[in-house]
Order: structure tokens, then C-alpha cells, then sequence
């Protein structure tokens, strides 16, 4: 392990992050709200430590190793959080807690989506501004973005690029070299931001409005600029856009770069994951449709269908977005939206959850497993669109698969001891390790109301799922901190 390097790293990130509050500074005094004075000092406190992080180990140019990456990962995203809710602590608006304020980052950078603030309408402008673009940077994870820039300044980034890549396989690269890798997955995500923009602004929303949600759709992060969310607009065509780049989000991006640089969309039909995630979704919204029609939820089968579509892509997703209070429908359906939310996107997509590969896999093992108990001595690979999957992936999944659980398990029975009831407990864990947002119970609309302890046991399973559990875990094991 090396310390001065990876001081050096996060020193040089912590600079460059700063440069992120500055775009707040011109919005506030666009609006000339009265926030200017908290990004300011932010901007100066968040630049002056990574200086002073830098400078003593400046010259340290080492090539990262593997675990060094990990905690550069790991120091990146609790770091980053903590700067990042400098802005709304200091904020005259907000009078937020430490507590809030850290929450309300976190569940930015990991795109969460989870709020703890109301009166969203009324907040100054740049607050709101601020909110919706650290979902846009932590939605592609600004890793990557490092890691296009760190080898400009002589640092190595595969082993970051290997530790922050959401899904099961993180060896495959869209280009030869890793800085190429990342600039592309950027690129797509640039272009995806300023069509969804465009296309929100064309359908009625103002300026601020279409960039702001432009950020959380494409992040599929789910904050908004309104208490309402997406339902503040009561228009269709907005709530059609907002549908289609959710879906377009959570594909894995490589599909996306593929379709685009062989000019031909046959990439993603051939694609297991790609038809399983459709299939998910379109049996799940056929449910929630049928389910809303005949129990006379919604009065007409328009608002039934447009309402059941809407919010099974933005719940299955893990966007969080609501047109309506889907916590509050009837029946089994506000369980189902939420169990959806367990698989999530697919890999390499900004989507949260397990991962639709990772279902494939344990759908597969799970039928391998009972067609041994036939045949005991048969050999049988598991396969993934006619490509036998290696043994080390399979038992990665069962690994990740475990400690899913158990770290689900765990932190349920810790929020339900702080004081929580069962279905807020499940439901509040369950949107924040998915990276979901908007849960039941007391957590429906926002989690203003919990207790502050369970604030901080939910910021680490954002934090947790963000990093898709090993990541983060693997740096509290004993081995890995031995020689």
C-alpha cells in the first residue's frame, strides 16, 4: 500500500471537485438568491484542503496498485460526500442539520435519490441547481472521469476504473486503452444529458427545469426541483420523455457505445441482459396497470396505464421519480414496485439494484443446481447468451449474493432497534442499498421524520450498494490491511 500516493490523488480530486461549486456560484447570482456567500466559502474550503493534501506529496508518482485503488474508491465516495454537503450545511435557506446536509449529499453522489428537505418549491435556486447536478456526477461515478484525467497527470487508472465499474464483469474495455474507455462512457453520457434537456424543454418545461431533471433522469438519481417530482408538470409528454431516457439510463452503456460506433441498434436485441430487463419491466407495468385499472385506483384506463408504466420504469430503474403517491396504491403492488427495484438496471448502466446479470446468473445457478440433484455427476455450465460463464464469476455472484443479504439482514435489525417500524425499516434499507430513493411507511415522500442514527445507517448503505458491497467491504477485512 502506498499512503503518500493515494494522499496525493485524493488531494488532486479534491481540487478539481471544487471546481464543481462554481456553476451553483453563476446560477445564484443569476437568480440573485442569497446562497452565493455558502458555495463561496465552500468552493474556498474544499480547494484550500485538497491543496494542502497535495502539496507535502506532490512529487509521489507511483503507479496505483490494486488495493491502493480501492481506497481511493472508497476514500473518494465518503469524502466527496462529506465536502459535497458543505454547500447545504452552510446554506441560509436550508438551516439543515450536519446530519441532513451529509444525507442529502450522499444520496446525491450515489444517486439515490433519498431527500430529507421539503419545500422544494420555495428553495433558492442555485440550491436546487446544486442538488440536481451532484446526482449528475456521482450518476456515471466521477471516478471515471478521473480516471480519463489521472493519467495526464502520471497516475495509472485501471485499477480505479476496476474498482469503481458497476456489474460482474469489469475486465472488458470499449477501446484498448483505459483513458479512451472513460472519455467514451462520457461522451455518451454528455450527449444523453443535452438530448433530455432539449427534449424536456421542447415539451413544455423552462430552461432551469429541463437541465435540472435532464441531470437526475439520465443519472437515474430522481431528484427534482419540485416537492411534486415529475408529477409538478401534469403533462404526459414530459412523463413520456422522462420514461423513455430512464430506460435508455439503465442499459449497460457499452451496448450503447457499440450501437453507436457500428451504427446498427442489432447490439442491444441480441443482448441476454438488454431482453430480460425489457422483459422485467413490461411484465411488472402490465401488472401494475391491470392491478391499478381494476381496483379502481384511477378512473379511466388512460390515467391507469400512463401512471402503472410510469412509475414501474422509474421505480425498476431505481430513478425514484412519482407522478403520483405509489406508496399509497393498493394491494401487493407498492411491494412489487419495490422488490423490481432488487434487480435494478443492467450492468455498466447508471441504475442501481443487483443488477440484471447478476439475476441471470442466480436464475441459472439456481436451475443448475436442482438439475445436479438429478444428475449428480453431469457437467453443467452456466451461460450467458451461448458463452459459458467462468467458474470465478459464478462463485463471485453466490459471494455477492451472500453478503447482500447479510448486510441487508443487519442493517434492517439496526434501523428497526433505533426505533423504526418494520415496513419503514425494510423499505427505507431497501431504496437506499439499491440506490432507489422514495421507500414506504414514514419514508414515502421523504425521510425527514427518521431519527438521526438511522440517517447514518442509510448514508453507508447508499453508500454500500453504491459501491456494490465488495468494494466497500473488502477494505474493512483484516487481510487486506496485511502485508
Amino acid at each position: 500500500m502506498q499512503p503518500l500516493v493515494i494522499l496525493r490523488i485524493v488531494g488532486l480530486l479534491l481540487m478539481v471537485f471544487s471546481t464543481t461549486v462554481i456553476p451553483p456560484v453563476v446560477v445564484s447570482l443569476w437568480y440573485q438568491d442569497t446562497e452565493i456567500s455558502a458555495f463561496i466559502d465552500a468552493f474556498l474550503v474544499i480547494l484550500l484542503t485538497g491543496l494542502f493534501v497535495w502539496l507535502p506529496v506532490k512529487n509521489m508518482r507511483k503507479e496505483l496498485r490494486i488495493r491502493d485503488g480501492f481506497i481511493v474508491v472508497v476514500l473518494f465516495w465518503s469524502v466527496f460526500g462529506l465536502v459535497g454537503s458543505l454547500p447545504l450545511y452552510l446554506s441560509h435557506s436550508l438551516h439543515a442539520s450536519f446530519t441532513d446536509a451529509l444525507f442529502e449529499s450522499i444520496s446525491a453522489l450515489t444517486t439515490t435519490g433519498a431527500t430529507v428537505f421539503t419545500g422544494l418549491d420555495e428553495l433558492p435556486k442555485s440550491i436546487l441547481y446544486y442538488r440536481q447536478q451532484l446526482q449528475w456526477l456521482g450518476g456515471m461515478g466521477i471516478i471515471v472521469l478521473a480516471v480519463a484525467v489521472l493519467p495526464m497527470l502520471g497516475i495509472g487508472g485501471m485499477q480505479l476504473y476496476r474498482a469503481e465499474t458497476p456489474g460482474p464483469v469489469k475486465d472488458s474495455k470499449l477501446t484498448p486503452r483505459i483513458t479512451e474507455t472513460a472519455k467514451a462512457l462520457w461522451y455518451i453520457y454528455l450527449g444523453l444529458t443535452i438530448t433530455c434537456a432539449l427534449a424536456y424543454w421542447l415539451a413544455g418545461m423552462s430552461l432551469f427545469d429541463a437541465i435540472g431533471h435532464s441531470f437526475s433522469t439520465v443519472a437515474i438519481g430522481g431528484f427534482s426541483t419540485h416537492d411534486a417530482s415529475i408529477g409538478y408538470f401534469n403533462n404526459e409528454l414530459i412523463e413520456i420523455i422522462a420514461g423513455v431516457f430512464m430506460l435508455v439510463a439503465g442499459i449497460n452503456f457499452a451496448l450503447h457505445f457499440s450501437a453507436l460506433r457500428m451504427r446498427s441498434i442489432k447490439h442491444y436485441f441480441s443482448d441476454v441482459e438488454f431482453q430480460v430487463y425489457l422483459m422485467i419491466l413490461a411484465t411488472a407495468s402490465m401488472i401494475s396497470v391491470l392491478y391499478l385499472h381494476y381496483s379502481s385506483t384511477f378512473e379511466s384506463w388512460g390515467d391507469s396505464v400512463h401512471h402503472g408504466i410510469f412509475q414501474t420504469i422509474s421505480i425498476g430503474t431505481t430513478a425514484g421519480f412519482t407522478t403520483a403517491d405509489y406508496y399509497n396504491w393498493p394491494g401487493f403492488l407498492p411491494v412489487m414496485l419495490l422488490f423490481i427495484s432488487f434487480v435494478g438496471g443492467c450492468a455498466g448502466s447508471t441504475g442501481g439494484g443487483m443488477k440484471v446479470i447478476r439475476f441471470i446468473l442466480l436464475f441459472k445457478q439456481g436451475l443448475r443446481e436442482i438439475f445436479r440433484l438429478i444428475h449428480p455427476s453431469a457437467q453443467i455450465p452456466v451461460k450467458i447468451g451461448g458463452k459459458a460463464m467462468p467458474e470465478n464469476v459464478s462463485n463471485a455472484i453466490w459471494g455477492f449474493f451472500a453478503l447482500y443479504v447479510a448486510s441487508f439482514s443487519i442493517m434492517m435489525l439496526i434501523l428497526m432497534a433505533s426505533g423504526l417500524d418494520q415496513v419503514t425499516a425494510f423499505s427505507a434499507l431497501a431504496a437506499c442499498l439499491n440506490n432507489l430513493g422514495p421507500g414506504l411507511g414514514d419514508v414515502g415522500a421523504n425521510y425527514q421524520s427518521i431519527n438521526d442514527f438511522s440517517k447514518w445507517v442509510l448514508c453507508f448503505a447508499m453508500l454500500l450498494g453504491r459501491l456494490e458491497i465488495f468494494t466497500l467491504l473488502v477494505i474493512l477485512t483484516p487481510s487486506f490491511w496485511r502485508r
